[in-house]
C-alpha cells in the first residue's frame, strides 16, 4: 500500500484536512451553503407538486369536455 499514488493523495488529504481545520469559517460557509441549496430545492419541489396537480386538473377537464377521452379520429 505504499505506491506513489497512495502516498500522494495521503499527503493531499492531510494538507485539507489541515486547512479544513484552520479554517473555521470555510466550514460555517459551507453549512449555509448546504442549507440554502436544501431551502431552494424543498421550494423547487413544492412548486413542482403544486404545478402538477394543476395541469392534472386541467387534463382532467380537457378529457371530460371530449365525452370519452379523445377516441380515435375516424377520418
Amino acid at each position: 500500500m505504499n505506491s506513489p499514488l497512495v502516498v500522494y493523495l495521503r499527503a493531499m488529504l492531510g494538507v485539507r484536512i489541515e486547512r479544513a481545520r484552520k479554517a473555521p469559517s470555510r466550514g460555517a460557509s459551507a453549512v449555509e451553503w448546504v442549507i440554502i441549496t436544501a431551502i431552494i430545492a424543498g421550494v423547487a419541489m413544492g412548486l413542482a407538486v403544486v404545478i402538477k396537480g394543476l395541469v392534472e386538473g386541467k387534463q382532467a377537464e380537457i378529457s371530460q369536455g371530449f365525452g370519452n377521452g379523445g377516441e380515435g379520429g375516424g377520418g
